[in-house]
C-alpha cells in the first residue's frame, strides 16, 4: 500500500538522490511549477542530488535549452538524463541498421541527430553515421514522436507501418510515453505510435522509462558526480503510473507518485486524496508506489 504525504519534506531526509520526471512534475511544457522547483532546490540545499530523468526524445543539451527557455533554474537540478540520450547509444551502434526512416516533429527533433550528451555518443555518431531515408528504402525506423506534435494520431501511420512490418523493420522508440499534457492539451508521444506498430506485429526497442537503459544511464551519471549511491537511497518521482512508478518497481527503487499530472482527472484536487480509494485503484493497476502526493511541493 502507498502512503499519502502532503509535503516532500516529510520523506526527503531518507534519500540522497532523486530521479525526477520533468513534464507534468516540474513543468507543463510552457512554465515551471514554482512549488516543485522550490522542493528540488531545498533538497539540493540539504546535500541531495537531483537527476532529471525524462522520456524526452531529444538529448540532454536540447532539454537543458528548453528548461532555460521556460524558466527552470539551474539550481533545481544537478544532471539531466533523457530517453533520447539512451536511444542514441543504440541507434549509432546499429541496433536497427544505419539507413533509418525517421518519424518525428521537425525541426524540433533535429537535435536528436546532431547533439550529443557525452563524447562516447559523439564518437559513435562519427564512426557510424545514420542516413535518413524514405520508408521503402529503410533498414529500420527511429521514432521520436508524431510528425504533427499537436494533432498527430497513431492511426495516421497505419499504412506506413504495414509496409514497415512487411519489410521486417525494427523500430527504435525514443520516447515510451503514450501521451503528455502540453499546457491544457493532451497530445500523443512516440510510445503511442510504437504501441500501434507492436499491435500490428512489428518489433520495437524501447530505451526510456520504464525500461532498463535509461536507469542504467541515470545511475552511471549519478555515480560520476556523487560516487556510489545505493538503490535504497534513490527515490523516483513522477506522474506516470506506467513509466515512473512501474520503472521504479522494476528497478527495485522507491517511488513518489504525483496524482496531479496525467491522472489528475482520476483523483481530483491534490488536497483531497483519499488513501483507501487510491490504494484500491493502485491494486487494480498492479502498481505500488512507495509514496503518493498530489503535486511536488
Amino acid at each position: 500500500m502507498t502512503h499519502v504525504i502532503q509535503s516532500f519534506t516529510e520523506i526527503a531526509p531518507r534519500y540522497r538522490a532523486l530521479f525526477c520526471d520533468l513534464w507534468g512534475c516540474v513543468h507543463n511544457g510552457h512554465t515551471p511549477f514554482p512549488e516543485a522547483v522550490a522542493a528540488l532546490q531545498a533538497f539540493r540545499a540539504q546535500g541531495g542530488k537531483v537527476v532529471l530523468v525524462s522520456n524526452a526524445p531529444r538529448p540532454k543539451p536540447s532539454v537543458i535549452k528548453q528548461l532555460d527557455r521556460i524558466g527552470v533554474p539551474h539550481d533545481a537540478y544537478d544532471e539531466v538524463v533523457t530517453s533520447g540520450d539512451a536511444t542514441q547509444y543504440a541507434m549509432f551502434s546499429g541496433s536497427a541498421g544505419h539507413k533509418l526512416h525517421h518519424i518525428g516533429t521537425m525541426p524540433k527533433d533535429e537535435p536528436f541527430f546532431t547533439e550529443f550528451s557525452d563524447p562516447v555518443i559523439a564518437e559513435l555518431a562519427q564512426k557510424n553515421p545514420i542516413t535518413r531515408v524514405p520508408m521503402a528504402e529503410a533498414e529500420g525506423i527511429i521514432c521520436t514522436g508524431p510528425e504533427d506534435e499537436i494533432n498527430g494520431q497513431p492511426e495516421d501511420y497505419r499504412a506506413a507501418f504495414l509496409l514497415a512490418k512487411t519489410n521486417g523493420l525494427t523500430m527504435l522508440c525514443a520516447n515510451p510515453d503514450i501521451v503528455v499534457d502540453y499546457g491544457e492539451k493532451r497530445i500523443f508521444c512516440a510510445g503511442a505510435l510504437a504501441a500501434l506498430y507492436e499491435e500490428m506485429g512489428g518489433k520495437v526497442l524501447y530505451f526510456g522509462k520504464p525500461h532498463p537503459p535509461i536507469y542504467d544511464l541515470a545511475r552511471r551519471r549519478l555515480a560520476a558526480m556523487a560516487g556510489p549511491v545505493a538503490d535504497e537511497d534513490i527515490l523516483c518521482v513522477g506522474d506516470g503510473i506506467n513509466t515512473d512508478v512501474l520503472g521504479a518497481m522494476l528497478e527495485n527503487l522507491d517511488s513518489l507518485f504525483l496524482t496531479e499530472g496525467l491522472n489528475a482527472r482520476q483523483f481530483g484536487p491534490a488536497d483531497d486524496l483519499h488513501e483507501v480509494g487510491l490504494n484500491e485503484w493502485l491494486a487494480q493497476e498492479q502498481r505500488n508506489p512507495t509514496y503518493t502526493m498530489g503535486f511536488l511541493r
